[in-house]
């Protein structure tokens, strides 16, 4: 069985609010599935790994194959918990360790 090849995505939520990680991977998915239905979400292996309220970023893991469609979801993200919000990808990497380093 190959194993599958995973990306990081560093984003940066620009919102008045702060949210719950629970509120920011709900909108996520919402966008995903709004965009392209159960099976494209299904299909993207979404996973948080870190969110933090107080800088306004998240850590996200997709897989390679998906990453794309990720970045087109996270794009169309207009609110969060009834807050106008909008999210930006930083930096995409392999491993964490190198998200990192090109996050300085």
């Amino acid at each position: 069985m190959k194993r599958t090849k995973r990306r990081y995505l560093a984003l940066q939520v620009d919102s008045e609010g702060s949210h719950r990680p629970k509120e920011f991977i709900d909108a996520v998915w919402n966008a995903v599935t709004k965009l392209y239905g159960e099976y494209g979400a299904s299909r993207t292996s979404l996973k948080l790994i870190d969110y933090d309220a107080e800088k306004k970023t998240a850590v996200i893991r997709t897989s390679l194959t998906t990453l794309g469609m990720l970045k087109a979801a996270v794009a169309s993200i207009t609110s969060i918990a009834n807050n106008e919000t909008t999210v930006h990808v930083k930096a995409v990497s392999g491993t964490i360790k190198s998200l990192q380093q090109k996050l300085g």
